[in-house]
């Protein structure tokens, strides 16, 4: 077995997920990244891909059990992968806020219950989920995909408290708007209300053209990888807008904090 260490990202088809497994594979560890379909998947220089449903729970139980009998350890969990939705809270039915919820947060929950048993083993380990700015922040018309973020938190902050005891710990990346193909092709809530069309018609735009703008994946998985292999700390967040709102977030006054949001997204003060 290598002396490598090992890590295992998952959605690494595209974007983030890609560019970070990419990085971590330059910096000579054994990584494994997961896709939907691997006949579909375009290979990754360094990176072994490897086939799971975030979804669904024996496809997560597969795709840990092949990288264990594979290097029979896991030395770093990645949770990049998960979906976006866009619409009013209104808006949106609770078989989307369900849908929604299965990938970004019981998607989490099902890979760190299938890894945790080898890492408890080892005593040692270190677990990456990638939240969001908006999970610490609101999101008006990302009401659903910013109360899946919020989630997130709590439960890595939670987990982060159990499972110290077995030299593992627990971090959270929390990016702003990055211009990746997730974000760019979130989908919309099937439902629409007229009530809210004057402001839709403007945050809608506005996000689109915030997306677009947006920085690519590199500093985000750059971010993920100091979470990954440096000193412990809970949040990580990239330099630039992610790191400002996180700074308004904690020391300005709520006023300021609302009214800014409200600018971000478009919507009359």
């Amino acid at each position: 077995m290598s002396n490598s260490k090992v890590a295992l990202i998952t959605g690494a088809s595209s974007g983030i997920g890609r560019v970070t497994a990419e990085l971590l594979a330059r910096r000579g560890l054994r990584v494994f990244g997961t896709v939907r379909r691997l006949e579909k998947s375009a290979p990754i220089n360094g990176v072994e891909l490897v086939e799971m449903d975030l979804r669904d729970d024996s496809s997560v139980q597969n795709a840990i059990e092949t990288v264990i009998t594979r290097v029979g350890r896991i030395d770093i969990l990645v949770n990049n992968a998960g979906v976006g939705l866009i619409g009013a809270v209104e808006e949106t039915s609770v078989a989307e806020a369900a849908a929604l919820f299965d990938a970004n947060v019981m998607g989490v929950l099902r890979t760190v219950r299938a890894v945790l048993p080898h890492m408890r083993k080892a005593r040692s380990g270190r677990i990456v989920n990638v939240s969001s700015i908006l999970g610490v922040l609101p999101a008006p018309y990302m009401g659903l995909y910013s109360a899946s973020k919020h989630a997130v938190e709590g439960l890595s902050e939670s987990l982060d408290h159990e499972v110290r005891q077995f030299g593992i710990r627990v971090s959270l990346v929390e990016p702003s708007f990055t211009k990746t193909n997730l974000e760019s092709n979130s989908p919309k809530a099937a439902t629409s209300i007229s009530d809210y069309a004057t402001e839709t018609g403007k945050a809608l735009p506005t996000i689109a053209e915030r997306i677009l703008s947006a920085p690519g994946p590199e500093d985000v998985a750059n971010t993920i990888v100091k979470a990954s292999l440096g000193a412990w700390r809970m949040r990580h967040r990239p330099s630039g807008e992610a790191a400002l709102l996180g700074f308004l977030r904690r020391f300005m006054p709520a006023a300021p904090v609302d009214s800014g949001i409200r600018k971000t997204f478009g919507l009359a003060k």
